[in-house]
């Protein structure tokens, strides 16, 4: 794979720097590849089967994806948070689960980052590329009952439930978000701590392998240890931290777009070798239909442009990273909604390409075995994750009023 000087800029690498890491994006892009046309292949089966997704990251980890954020002299490929997300969406162009699965986790991933010591997170990454760890995810804040940490001695524990929960039950480590006091904490756990229990109740039309269903802890012990920045002086969520949230709707905007665009190569395939021209068209092959070639051309300019705010959106998360503790407000709304700019497209885009993509393709492409429908299903299932219309809201209030989204653990 070649990337050129334009490639480079778009995707945050600086093109004076060391050509060695031009190569490592290069060569994990290479590898996100091979493993979204391995799930590509499969995907419709797997889908029908809703199976708990051990054996994909097991293959995300074979092919030494999970680590492509750490640094390099700690075994990683020294990719910066836009690149990784730019694997979530090659991966997505296979299997959107999947996607939905490394994009939490890479976001999990930088949690340490923004809320831990820099022993913490220095501790953390060390050990994520070393061992290659995945991190599930219980930071759904809309959960029943919500999670509470307490004070137990020299330790805590953790009490209560949370309604979703990606991959929290084949995940090495937990990332977790906690009510202690007033306060929101940000915790690590291992998967084998006692007192936590996956509760195995997803069973959704989409995003069937993301292993995202309930969970309780039921007075789980935490170690002090394991609570990111000192427990007993909670976040502020400087400018800086707030970023935390922009980090998981940038996953999202990604694999919603590599979403769309895997669905359009799929139908290209089918198309080309499955098609057949309408019988009043006096053509000899749908390929020469120009309702066809007309929708074909919609969806393509439809998916490039949202594939490039996608592109827009990881440059600006990754600059406000870039600035640190001294980021301002209003360079944290800049970045908020640049997000949601791209978020509110993509969301569009994606569930539009997914539904008309059987009008190039015709009738027996509906047929179960092909599973063409999962694209639509997998789309429609996680873009209510926070509804997309608060997003457009957020963009309208920054225009005309100059009001800056507030922060919350969806914006």
């Amino acid at each position: 794979m070649t990337i050129t000087n334009d490639d480079r800029r778009t995707h945050g690498i600086d093109t004076h720097d060391d050509p060695t890491r031009d190569d490592l994006f290069a060569d994990a892009l290479r590898r996100a590849d091979i493993v979204a046309a391995q799930l590509r292949a499969t995907a419709a089966e797997r889908d029908r089967a809703n199976a708990d997704p051990t054996a994909e990251i097991a293959l995300l980890r074979e092919h030494d994806l999970l680590q492509v954020g750490e640094p390099i002299e700690f075994g990683g490929s020294g990719l910066n948070y836009a690149q990784s997300q730019q694997i979530t969406r090659r991966i997505a162009r296979g299997d959107t689960s999947i996607a939905h699965l490394i994009g939490y986790h890479y976001a999990q991933q930088r949690i340490p980052h923004l809320f831990g010591t820099p022993e913490q997170a220095e501790a953390i990454s060390r050990r994520n590329g070393q061992e290659k760890l995945f991190w599930g995810g219980v930071q759904n804040p809309r959960g029943a009952d919500g999670l509470v940490l307490t004070k137990d001695g020299d330790a805590y524990r953790l009490n209560g439930r949370r309604t979703f929960a990606s991959g929290a039950s084949i995940a090495d480590s937990l990332s977790v978000t906690a009510a202690y006091g007033d306060a929101l904490v940000f915790l690590t756990l291992p998967t084998d701590r006692q007192g936590f229990e996956p509760q195995g109740d997803w069973d959704n039309i989409g995003q069937r392998l993301t292993d995202s269903g309930g969970v309780v802890f039921d007075d789980a012990v935490v170690h002090a240890s394991e609570i990111l920045g000192d427990p007993e002086s909670p976040p502020t969520f400087t400018p800086y931290q707030t970023l935390v949230t922009p980090h998981w709707q940038l996953a999202f905007v990604n694999f919603y777009i590599g979403t769309a665009e895997g669905a359009f190569d799929e139908a290209l395939d089918w198309t080309r070798l499955n098609a057949n021209p309408w019988e009043t068209s006096g053509l000899d092959s749908a390929g020469d239909d120009p309702y066809i070639l007309e929708t074909i051309g919609e969806l393509r300019a439809q998916i490039r442009g949202g594939a490039l705010l996608a592109d827009r959106a990881g440059d600006a998360l990754q600059s406000a990273l870039d600035v640190g503790d001294s980021l301002t407000a209003e360079q944290r709304a800049d970045t908020a909604i640049a997000i949601a700019e791209a978020k509110f497209v993509t969301t569009k885009v994606s569930l539009d390409a997914a539904s008309r993509l059987f009008e190039i393709q015709g009738a027996r492409a509906t047929t179960t075995a092909y599973g063409f429908d999962r694209h639509w299903r997998n789309l429609r299932t996680h873009t209510v994750h926070d509804p997309v219309a608060y997003k457009a809201r957020e963009i309208g209030d920054w225009v005309l009023n100059a009001r800056a989204p507030q922060f919350t653990l969806y914006s």
